[in-house]
């Protein structure tokens, strides 16, 4: 099982080195010391306590329901329409997320800088990558 240091855990989580040392010396997160002597982080309980501390979505406001899980609401940030297609590019929260459409479907859906939007995104693969080339 792989085991992460403080500074791992903080860019994972998006919080500071110090926030980390906080939660564990809360006994938020649980940490021991590696052969080096180094505070870690087991991966298991990192991943559970991430789950956890999961913020809830923004709420979606086309109260449409859909089969599609992965549903992220943002601000459209950017609009760039070329003759027939158009690439519309959202934030949602830390992640961006870029669509090709239409400039036909853009225009009818009104989309422009500020816009709230919700990137609903329904995929046959989803590619998932390791570092270091693990097999």
């Amino acid at each position: 099982m792989p085991h992460y240091r403080i500074r791992e855990v903080a860019a994972l989580l998006g919080v500071s080195d110090d926030t980390v040392r906080r939660w564990i010396d809360a006994g938020s997160v649980d940490a021991a010391h590696d052969d080096t002597g180094r505070l870690v982080v087991d991966g298991a309980r990192l991943a559970a306590f991430a789950r956890e501390r999961a913020t809830s979505p923004a709420p979606d406001p086309t109260g449409v329901g859909r089969s599609a899980r992965n549903r992220f609401v943002g601000l459209v940030t950017r609009v760039v329409a070329d003759g027939v297609m158009a690439q519309v590019e959202l934030q949602c929260g830390p992640h961006t997320v870029v669509s090709l459409m239409s400039s036909e479907a853009a225009r009818e859906l009104r989309l422009e800088p500020g816009q709230l939007a919700v990137a609903v995104v329904k995929a046959t693969t989803v590619i998932v990558e390791t570092p270091g080339g693990a097999s």
